[in-house]
């Protein structure tokens, strides 16, 4: 990685730009602007990522590719559309499926993409092999194990139907779709190298079924982000300004969050329809949250008081 601590000085974070800007330019001249298209979510980092490569590779017609999923925030699908009218190289897809019937088909998100496949495979397959490493992870796994909260759902107790195909069906396969039919291998990923979960110590250039996503960001972090985004005075979405203050934007309620509880109270606030539209669209999986008490309140619960689940990731 080539970031190295927190505090740096302005040139640093300034050296940091300039050695992404001559990254992304070497990729740029490798594989030809018509290979090449951005992963556009309208979020922060496809935003940063957006402008990055205007610096590397000034009045390029690289596509910006944004997943129209019907399960964005509205503030960000609106962002986009904005955006559109002034960048004809913004591009809008949808997925050929909609989320409710992509979810009762395959399954539903729960806590997390490593531990809905591993359920999604128990509901398969049993215990065999690959789920028992999951349940009792060697001292050495770089991962963690199943949380004791939720071994039951290794049993026959478990109902509800698991697995991580909702990011696939919803952004992924459209992305991949569109690549192909456009002979574009070459997706631009914006992924910070300081992220948590799966996309923490993601690889610059990884391979995929279909050609290679670039992930330039890898080497940066949220410190430098924030420095270039004031430096180059970039406009973000309002998610991300007063009164609203997201940390990050998304799919709306995503079970995966591990601030849920702290999301769905900020829609609650101020987009109270698309707050019920999550209770909707995710109402199998809030239910079993709060039943267990992991993420979201049990029902009663005391505002600000916390279950013993709620330390639990």
């Amino acid at each position: 990685m080539v970031f190295m601590s927190n505090k740096r000085s302005d040139a640093d974070n300034d050296f940091l730009t300039f050695d992404r800007i001559i990254k992304i330019k070497s990729i740029i001249e490798k594989y030809g602007q018509e290979h090449c298209y951005i992963s556009f979510s309208g979020g922060k980092d496809s935003t940063v990522l957006s402008h990055l490569v205007d610096l590397a590779a000034p009045g390029n017609n690289i596509t910006r590719v944004y997943a129209n999923t019907g399960i964005e925030l509205n503030a960000v699908r609106e962002f986009v559309l904005e955006l559109q009218k002034s960048d004809p190289r913004i591009d809008i897809i949808k997925p050929s499926v909609n989320v409710k019937t992509a979810l009762e088909r395959d399954g539903y998100p729960f806590k997390s993409k490593e531990h809905s496949m591993y359920v999604d495979i128990y509901q398969h397959s049993g215990h065999c092999k690959t789920v028992e490493r999951y349940l009792n992870p060697a001292e050495n796994r770089k991962t963690f194990g199943c949380p004791q909260c939720l071994r039951y759902q290794f049993t026959d107790e478990f109902k509800l139907k698991c697995s991580k195909k909702c990011c696939y069906n919803m952004k992924e396969k459209p992305m991949m779709e569109y690549s192909k039919a456009h002979d574009k291998p070459i997706a631009f990923i914006g992924l910070l190298g300081d992220e948590k979960g799966g996309r923490n110590n993601a690889k610059c250039m990884v391979d995929m079924p279909y050609g290679k996503h670039f992930q330039p960001l890898t080497a940066v972090d949220s410190e430098w982000e924030e420095y270039f985004i004031k430096k180059e005075n970039i406009k973000l979405c309002k998610l991300y300004y007063p009164p609203y203050n997201f940390k990050r934007t998304g799919c709306k309620g995503c079970p995966y969050n591990i601030e849920l509880q702290q999301s769905l109270d900020t829609l609650a606030q101020y987009f109270p329809n698309e707050r019920k539209q999550c209770e909707y669209i995710w109402k199998p999986v809030y239910d079993e949250y709060r039943r267990i008490g992991y993420r979201l309140k049990r029902k009663g619960q005391i505002k600000g008081q916390m279950s013993i689940f709620d330390l639990m990731i």
